[in-house]
């Protein structure tokens, strides 16, 4: 009953690194970690996402390394490349579509992780955007606050998003994030955005209007920020998956070998009991992730 799931949202290194003097002192997971942590969730396959600015680590994970990944683990990953707006001639000018069809050329499906902290909707972004839909290329981004923090930048009502949907209609975009995912609900706040607000959703979320008015915006529903979206109501969270269905992707965004997440045991659950259709739980656990990374 319960499919294989594709994880939409990985960090892995070929090796282990300089380790985080925060957090909790590891580094990113290798593929024999990873391994392990996907067999516990029911996890095949997942898409590894490069991360290439100096905004929110210390052990950038390169495109390079992840061909090399790749090519080493043909049957654990897939992999988006990852460029930053600023490269090239850092201008609204840059052609990125000779870096995107360099990376796509060898597998790259996507764009992404977007962590760059920089306006949603400033001209050098949109030029990486404006690439992005000409060469085919979906992106998946993150986020931010302006300084101290990593992410593309968005105020409370997500109004740089809504304009950048409508600028690049023939763009697909994933979003992810606390401040992405914090806005599911029409009492998010400032501080709340920041975090992992608890309680029900209540009606006029923002990314409920930007999904039924805008058919290029998908969710990625990894990390705590896309788990507690879903679980933190559950009324709410399964009327938002069958209701979205074709335009949400499991995720986990593992970071490192001790990472939990509770939503891959919360939707198996959810199936087996019945509260989730078997359909829409499919199709968000792997059919929505084939037809994207696969075209099936």
């Amino acid at each position: 009953m319960l499919v294989k799931k594709i994880d939409i949202h990985v960090h892995c290194a070929l090796e282990k690194e300089v380790p985080r003097f925060w957090g909790d002192g590891d580094d990113f997971a290798t593929p024999d970690e990873m391994r392990v942590m996907w067999d516990r969730w029911g996890i095949e396959k997942g898409l590894q996402l490069p991360v290439i600015t100096s905004d929110h680590t210390t052990h950038p994970l390169t495109n390079q390394e992840a061909i090399h990944l790749v090519e080493q683990y043909p049957d654990m990953f897939y992999w988006f490349c990852n460029v930053d707006p600023r490269w090239g001639e850092n201008n609204d000018k840059t052609d990125h579509s000779q870096y995107l069809n360099w990376y796509k050329a060898r597998g790259a499906k996507g764009v992404g992780e977007i962590t760059s902290n920089m306006y949603f909707d400033d001209p050098i972004v949109w030029n990486l955007f404006r690439h992005a839909e000409k060469c085919e290329m979906p992106i998946l981004f993150h986020i931010g606050n302006m300084g101290s923090d990593y992410g593309l930048v968005d105020e409370l009502g997500l109004p740089r998003l809504e304009k950048t949907l409508k600028e690049f209609p023939n763009l697909l975009f994933i979003g992810h994030s606390q401040k992405f995912w914090a806005e599911i609900s029409g009492d998010c706040t400032e501080e709340g955005r920041n975090g992992y607000p608890e309680g029900k959703v209540a009606p006029g979320g923002r990314v409920v209007e930007l999904l039924d008015k805008y058919p290029n915006l998908h969710g990625d529903l990894s990390a705590g920020s896309g788990g507690n979206a879903i679980m933190r109501d559950e009324e709410f969270g399964l009327w938002f998956l069958e209701k979205y269905q074709d335009r949400l992707y499991f995720g986990t965004d593992i970071c490192s070998p001790k990472n939990v997440f509770l939503l891959p045991d919360y939707l198996d659950e959810c199936v087996k009991s019945g509260k989730l259709s078997v359909t829409a739980y499919n199709k968000i656990c792997r059919e929505n992730a084939l037809r994207l990374l696969e075209g099936k």
